[in-house]
């Protein structure tokens, strides 16, 4: 996406949004500044002043305050009608995440031919915690509609990569995950942790998962892994198609020699 360099020059405001100043004082000033960055999602991209108060938990004194180094280094950007939105430089600096970076580079030239091959949208996710992270995605015209996004986070349960880096976690992991309670997207997702760790073990014997109708009512997904050099799995590829368009087991062969082709990319980097 192509970045406006233009000043862009809010409207006059009211004196409760006036142009912030930086932050004065002493204090836990880090941990602010991070709830301040952490009240953006997705469905919340642009902010005011009050709402982003609000959703940070904090007064809007402190906001308003901090709001000004924030600005002044990049990490929020002011649009026209004077709200907030990350900036780019917070992008560039997230961009250099080693977690994803490497991986996602080596694994670019195999999901662009995966999304050649199948015409469909392609996954590369990683895991953090006990939540799925998808670092790479690309879409094919007239795929069906997903919910994911770079960047995203979705439950691990829910997603055909989660069940994959789920199923290959340490145990701990595993217990945590399956120990809170499960968002019921549709009348298909699993719910209950018995009927979960029985696909976790399948899935680790059959080498991919399938997340069928689990995420919304008319998508399939389906994951293979991919492992790093200590041969111990860092990420999940996989294809989400529409329900009832394709058979599992052809895909399932695409995406698992799609994992091992990026695997093998991954290795021969350290090499």
């Amino acid at each position: 996406m192509a970045h406006d360099s233009r000043t862009i020059t809010a409207p006059p405001s009211r004196p409760s949004e006036q142009q912030p100043s930086p932050p004065t004082g002493t204090g836990p000033v880090i941990g602010r500044a991070l709830q301040i960055l952490g009240a953006f999602s997705a469905d919340h991209a642009h902010l005011s002043l009050s709402d982003l108060a609000r959703r940070a938990g904090l007064p809007v004194s402190t906001v308003h305050r901090m709001l000004g180094e924030l600005l002044a280094w990049g990490a929020l950007e002011r649009d026209a009608q004077g709200r907030y939105r990350v900036g780019l430089r917070l992008w560039e600096v997230g961009s250099l995440a080693p977690r994803s970076q490497g991986i996602r580079e080596r694994a670019l030239p195999h999901l662009h031919d995966l999304s050649s091959l199948t015409r469909e949208n392609v996954q590369l996710a990683v895991r953090d915690g006990s939540e799925v992270v998808f670092v790479e995605r690309i879409g094919a015209d007239g795929a069906v509609p997903t919910l994911t996004r770079v960047g995203g986070r979705l439950a691990i349960t829910a997603t055909g990569a989660g069940l994959v880096l789920l199923a290959h976690a340490p145990a701990r992991v595993q217990d945590e995950a399956l120990a809170r309670p499960v968002r019921r997207h549709t009348p298909f997702t699993l719910t209950d942790d018995v009927q979960l760790r029985r696909v976790l073990a399948q899935i680790r014997v059959c080498g991919y998962a399938v997340s069928d109708r689990q995420l919304s009512a008319d998508t399939l997904s389906v994951a293979a892994p991919v492992t790093g050099t200590d041969g111990e799995v860092e990420a999940a590829v996989s294809v989400v198609v529409r329900h009832g368009t394709t058979r599992v087991g052809p895909l399932a062969d695409l995406v698992r020699s799609a994992g091992r082709a990026i695997s093998r990319a991954v290795h021969a980097s350290a090499l």
